[in-house]
């Protein structure tokens, strides 16, 4: 089985960027900036980087090292139990790990915020954050972090910024290379094989990473069967539909569904 995940599966999970829980831990950022969730507050242009770190400590701090509110992860785990799987993830949130999925069978193609990198990638290495990341949501003051707390890249002293893909300069360090070498033999192994390709969450932001590469592999493999859960964008296209179930709902309500009757 091949698991592509994006966004909705963590939205389903309760790991939500907006309403009730950006307000219960941003309302201060709300008021001053005037965005009005997690998603929009990260591209906002902070006039400094103790407000830039502020921001992003406490975003980090909830979305990657806090469990996700909803037991969506652990219950998609216990349908693989002894099955043969991967995940190809486009989430950055590190929930399929904090979960208990085996990190040798996830490949996340666009970061960790668990990572710091240089700005401009001067050199392939990406730097655990976790203490950082906790010692700056816990002194910050006034949505300001103490200065000294900035990160700095080793090499080229530059603050240092989160390991996401947004332009050229991201860091594809050694794990990440690993990560991408395990998911290629995964695909090789199984190529014409009988496999589910179960789509989870995935919408049109970045399609050519999981959707359409899952699509060009059903059609390509007669053995394969494509499965799509995503609410209000479940579709396939017409030549694969014979071989396809598209639903469109909450992710964590299909797969209680699916749990054996405990």
């Amino acid at each position: 089985m091949l698991i592509g995940a994006g966004a909705g599966l963590s939205t389903s999970a309760g790991m939500t960027y907006g309403g009730e829980r950006f307000k219960r831990y941003f309302s201060d950022f709300e008021e001053k900036y005037g965005f009005h969730d997690m998603y929009s507050g990260g591209f906002y242009p902070f006039p400094s980087k103790e407000e830039y770190w502020a921001y992003w400590s406490r975003q980090i701090l909830i979305n990657r090292y806090e469990d996700a509110p909803k037991p969506v992860y652990s219950e998609l785990l216990e349908l693989m139990r002894d099955k043969n799987y991967f995940v190809l993830t486009t989430n950055v949130d590190h929930q399929f790990q904090r979960a208990g999925f085996d990190k040798k069978r996830l490949f996340y193609t666009q970061g960790d915020y668990g990572l710091f990198q240089c700005p401009d990638g001067c050199h392939n290495k990406t730097y655990d954050n976790e203490s950082a990341i906790r010692e700056m949501a816990a002194r910050q003051k006034d949505m300001r972090i103490p200065t000294e707390l900035i990160p700095k890249c080793p090499l080229c002293q530059k603050p240092m910024i989160t390991n996401l893909r947004t332009d050229s300069g991201f860091v594809e360090d050694a794990g990440w290379r690993d990560a991408a070498a395990r998911y290629e033999s995964f695909l090789a192994a199984n190529a014409n094989r009988r496999i589910l390709l179960l789509e989870l969450g995935v919408g049109y932001n970045t399609p050519v990473i999981i959707k359409y590469p899952f699509w060009k592999m059903t059609l390509a493999n007669r053995n394969a069967l494509y499965a799509c859960v995503n609410y209000g964008e479940a579709e396939c296209p017409p030549q694969i539909a014979e071989r396809s179930v598209c639903l469109s709902g909450d992710i964590g309500d299909v797969i209680k569904a699916l749990l054996p009757a405990r």
